[in-house]
């Protein structure tokens, strides 16, 4: 899977120093970053039926690895590309320096994270997840999340900003400030 074109960088995106280390490697190794992608995120590690069974340290570790670490990845992603004078592409956050700025929320896909946090089975979860989506029998997989990605990071999307692809039918509002 990793070729001279990819590296692996260890990054606990709750942890800021770990967030510029994997940035600083990406430099040292290939000059640049003209692409961000931040996909950490994480659920609660039990079911949550009620508000009452969520306590500060769950909260905490959600909103560590879900909201700090993506401000941790956009913020050092800029530091290295306002310099570099780097017109390239943060997804799902904000720059106002020629950075594009886009989120991807996909509907669910039957990942290991979904199936455990659900208690539901792969062909469970795929029918009911087939049926929900925007379209009708049509399943959304981790390919088409990456294409997705592509797509807001290559040149074909310029003039594409302040977008959230859904993927799904849920209703989206999207503010551009």
């Amino acid at each position: 899977m990793f070729t001279e074109k990819s590296i692996f960088v260890h990054c606990n995106v709750a942890i800021e120093s770990d967030v510029q280390n994997a940035v600083d490697a990406t430099i040292a190794k290939f000059g640049k970053l003209d692409i961000m992608f931040s996909n950490a995120g994480i659920a609660p590690g039990k079911p949550i039926s009620s508000i009452l069974d969520v306590d500060y340290d769950i909260i905490n570790n959600v909103f560590d690895v879900n909201v700090v670490g993506a401000f941790f990845s956009a913020k050092h992603t800029a530091r290295v590309m306002i310099p570099a004078n780097i017109r390239g592409a943060i997804v799902f956050t904000a720059g106002e320096y020629g950075i594009k700025v886009n989120c991807v929320s996909p509907y669910f896909i039957s990942t290991p994270l979904v199936l455990n946090r659900t208690g539901m089975d792969k062909q469970m979860a795929d029918e009911l997840f087939a049926e929900g989506g925007n379209l009708k029998g049509a399943l959304l997989d981790e390919e088409d999340v990456a294409k997705a990605v592509l797509y807001l990071t290559s040149d074909d999307s310029k003039y594409v900003s302040g977008m959230n692809s859904t993927n799904y039918k849920q209703r989206s509002v999207t503010i551009c400030l």
